[in-house]
């Protein structure tokens, strides 16, 4: 129960082929298998971060969904990462937490990206979602969610009246361009030092259908802000254990956390 071994899946997306990226990401999970309890692919991962969702948006009842409960159910671990989702008429940029057994949870990504036109075409969320495993807590968010500190932030919720923290490990997916990655690589450092917590930001390399390029540099970062795990401009399946002991000692040694501001979010 002290450790928690994760996996990133930084993939050059084919870019508006589900069916493709499917089966490359399908390969690189069943090479996992047994090897990691939780999966993370990037954001959109079945066809790259497309501002038009007409034509590619699935219900909740589609074969990227369908994909996911195959493939966590026969590799035996969690998988998350968003998909371009219809529900109710309007249009998500919605990251799924897909379970062995079929079950799963859902974030719709609150901030959306103005700059690129997603705010035009997709809703946003109004809640957070933070889901458990084997005892740790997992904030999961959405590329661009980074740049918002005050969501992210530990007591953000009244659910623990301020008695302990919220989460241990906070999760963003991505589709981060290489042009604003520095800004990518010191906010997850960011967010790791001022929430106390274990940090993992997937992104993908390789160019999308607007030639945006990618470097990736997907990062695991511990409570102290320290890197685990990085690497830019490759392709790359990596595997991290994270240990409880670890954050506990950073949290108990240095318990910055007690003196936060607490506070509410409206929707």
């Amino acid at each position: 129960m002290s450790t928690l071994t994760i996996s990133g899946i930084q993939s050059d997306l084919i870019w508006e082929d589900k069916a493709a990226n499917l089966r490359k990401f399908g390969d690189q999970i069943a090479s996992l298998k047994g090897q990691s309890e939780l999966i993370i692919l990037p954001e959109m991962f079945s066809t790259g971060f497309v501002v038009e969702p007409a034509g590619l948006a699935e219900k909740m009842d589609g074969p990227s969904l369908d994909w996911m409960k195959k493939l966590s159910n026969e590799n035996r671990v969690i998988l998350t990462g968003s998909l371009i989702i219809e529900d109710g008429g309007k249009y998500y940029n919605r990251l799924i937490w897909m379970m062995p057994n079929g079950q799963y949870g859902f974030y719709d990504k609150r901030h959306l990206f103005a700059f690129a036109g997603e705010d035009e075409k997709y809703s946003p969320g109004n809640k957070r979602l933070i889901a458990s495993l084997k005892g740790w807590k997992i904030n999961l968010l959405v590329c661009y969610d980074l740049r918002f500190p005050v969501w992210a932030r530990q007591g953000a919720s009244s659910s623990t009246n301020g008695s302990e923290l919220e989460y241990d490990l906070l999760i963003y997916v991505a589709n981060w361009p290489n042009k604003r990655i520095h800004a990518w690589k010191t906010l997850l450092m960011g967010r790791a030092i001022e929430n106390q917590c274990y940090v993992a930001g997937v992104n993908r390399v390789g160019h999308d259908g607007y030639q945006n390029y990618y470097t990736g540099d997907s990062m695991v970062i511990d409570p102290f802000g320290q890197e685990i795990y990085h690497a830019p401009e490759k392709e790359d399946l990596f595997t991290c254990i994270l240990d409880k002991t670890k954050l506990e000692e950073a949290r108990s040694k240095f318990p910055f956390w007690k003196d936060r501001d607490h506070f509410l979010i409206e929707p």
